[in-house]
């Protein structure tokens, strides 16, 4: 069965400029509030149909973090690994690798992916006072 040919309308082209603009791991929920700006009337079930969309067209990929809902970022990024605020929630991308991560398996074993979450306080919430 042939496959349709995916639709770019006006509310796919406001959540793509959505990751362009913030360039990190989002929920559709964030995807929402932030392209609200652009298309008022989006609502959230068209969001999920085209991060759905956008995923099977390879332009996003879903990043699972441990505990939480499925985020989104862009796809074709180099490898890298995620920071998640302790305060805002917010989630950030790490560029690089721990260097000896492929030792860490132990002797015998061969490592064939990875993934590293860091966990504190982001920049911004650094510079805010808490109440």
């Amino acid at each position: 069965m042939a496959h349709p040919i995916p639709r770019n309308t006006r509310q796919k082209a406001a959540i793509r400029g959505v990751f362009e603009a913030h360039d990190r791991p989002l929920s559709p929920q964030e995807v929402l509030e932030f392209a609200q700006a652009r298309v008022a009337r989006l609502g959230i079930a068209t969001v999920y149909r085209n991060l759905k969309s956008l995923v099977q067209e390879e332009w996003l990929t879903p990043v699972a973090m441990p505990g939480g809902a499925v985020l989104y970022e862009m796809a074709g990024k180099n490898h890298h690994h995620h920071f998640q605020c302790d305060r805002c929630h917010r989630v950030y991308e790490v560029k690089g690798c721990v260097p000896a991560v492929n030792r860490l398996g132990g002797s015998g074993f061969k490592v064939q992916r990875h993934e590293v979450i860091l966990y504190g306080i982001c920049a911004a919430c650094r510079g805010r006072r808490r109440n």
